[in-house]
């Protein structure tokens, strides 16, 4: 390309790295995705991550091989398949072992990566906090440290022996000395260490804030689901945050948390949760704390799912087994059915039948948060579910503490108000963590 005046324009920009996507079937898995669907997932990963995908290839094994994951004579398909689309770099849908990593490299002369480091090299990209950060590199590191032997053949030389010969029979450098890997190694594991105890001190101060919020009785709502179902503009619409919503895998990262002004004039506060995806490992969910805690903490799940996604019931499988993985699966869960707009001609009777197909639980909502659509009914729903986990309290509040009249107004369910010469007579419900403070009050 060339100027008006005839002078040359070279590109600045980096071009976009050639990607080949290689899948596995695995009868023994019994996954309930199909390959190509988990290819296509694969792509969209690949897409985020500013990869260009130039071809695709799979094989159907009762098994995963121990040499190169997938059989031999694969192997040289997909060499001849690189050769043919010039791919620079080779995306396995599956986690690889180091050893297999290794071997595939040897075999295929071009760098070769599994699903889960495309998806930590994601997670480095949308962390914007301080501990997102913190967590995605101890995430990283943990992933590098039993790959470092791949990662650094080249450096595999003694330190300190003068390129193989004595030390001058120096005292303490006599011997083989130490390999450079074995240095790299070290450095790994103590930034790994140094990680943890920053990531130790955010957690405290977390957990104080968590502590002060207990003690308030506010209620905690945590949106889940399969990433790119739609929790952050439903975040967005029901609490008027202004949270990125893009239409791309994991475009949240670090969980966001805003109040809720839900009806009866009940404040919570509702927490925005980075996605889970199928074959994210246990470990990799695990490196991000955040995220589990106000799952854990939470007093109810709103389990978001994209009813319009081809493959929604394998997503919201996805959802149920991760949650039940972390040991969260027998909180109140209520599910949100997302983007009915897009659904033609929908009913409440279709989407009925809809949920039932996929297996989900009769206690759902159908909601569009683009549009707008069944938030307030979802709202009241929130508030029936919330009040079936208070306390019930009947007590005789005196006009002098009109105070706890307002806080009850403002974090519990007012059944009965009535008012005499001697108070506030309130019939209702409240968190557990508030009640202690009516017991003076309560009525026999």
């Amino acid at each position: 390309m060339r100027t008006h005046d005839g002078k040359r324009l070279y590109p600045t920009a980096t071009p976009r790295r050639r990607a080949l996507l290689v899948g596995a079937e695995i009868a023994s898995a019994r996954s309930p995705w199909p390959v190509e669907d988990s290819l296509d997932e694969l792509a969209l990963l690949a897409k985020t991550a500013d990869l260009e995908v130039v071809g695709r290839i799979f094989q159907r094994l009762p098994e995963p091989l121990p040499k190169f994951f997938i059989g031999p004579g694969k192997v040289k398909e997909v060499a001849a398949l690189r050769e043919q689309t010039q791919a620079d770099l080779i995306v396995f849908d599956d986690e690889l072992s180091p050893a297999q990593t290794r071997n595939l490299e040897e075999e295929l002369q071009t760098q070769v990566i599994d699903r889960t480091g495309l998806i930590l090299d994601i997670f480095a990209s949308h962390a914007r906090t301080h501990e997102g950060r913190l967590q995605v590199e101890l995430a990283q590191y943990q992933y590098l440290l039993p790959r470092l032997r791949r990662q650094w053949t080249h450096l595999e030389r003694q330190a300190g022996t003068g390129g193989g010969t004595s030390a001058g029979g120096v005292v303490g450098l006599r011997g083989p000395g130490e390999t450079q890997l074995e240095i790299d190694r070290r450095l790994i594991e103590r930034r790994i260490a140094w990680l943890k105890e920053q990531l130790a001190d955010v957690h405290r101060h977390r957990e104080l804030y968590r502590q002060r919020r207990r003690q308030s009785g506010v209620p905690v709502i945590a949106l889940v689901g399969y990433t790119n179902a739609g929790k952050s503009t439903l975040l967005n619409a029901m609490t008027g945050a202004e949270v990125l919503a893009e239409d791309k895998l994991f475009a949240t990262l670090d969980p966001t948390t805003r109040q809720v002004l839900l009806s009866g004039n009940i404040v919570a506060l509702m927490t925005d949760t980075v996605g889970f995806i199928q074959k994210l490992p246990p470990k990799l969910v695990a490196a991000f704390r955040a995220t589990l805690e106000e799952i854990e903490e939470a007093d109810l799940l709103l389990h978001v799912v994209d009813v319009t996604h081809r493959n929604a019931q394998e997503h919201a499988q996805t959802v149920e087994q991760t949650l039940r993985e972390l040991g969260v699966d027998q909180k109140p869960i209520l599910t949100v059915l997302n983007k009915i707009d897009l659904l033609e001609g929908a009913t409440a009777e279709g989407i009925g039948q809809i949920a039932a197909e996929m297996g989900l639980p009769g206690d759902i909502v159908a909601v569009s948060a683009q549009q707008g659509w069944g938030l307030q009914t979802l709202g009241e729903r929130i508030v029936e579910t919330l009040a079936k986990r208070m306390v019930r309290v009947d007590a005789l509040i005196p006009y002098q503490r009109n105070d706890l009249v307002a806080l009850w107004r403002q974090r519990g369910v007012i059944e009965v108000e009535e008012f005499s010469s001697d108070g506030a007579h309130i019939v209702g419900r409240l968190p557990p963590a508030l009640a202690a403070q009516f017991t003076r009050f309560a009525r026999a």
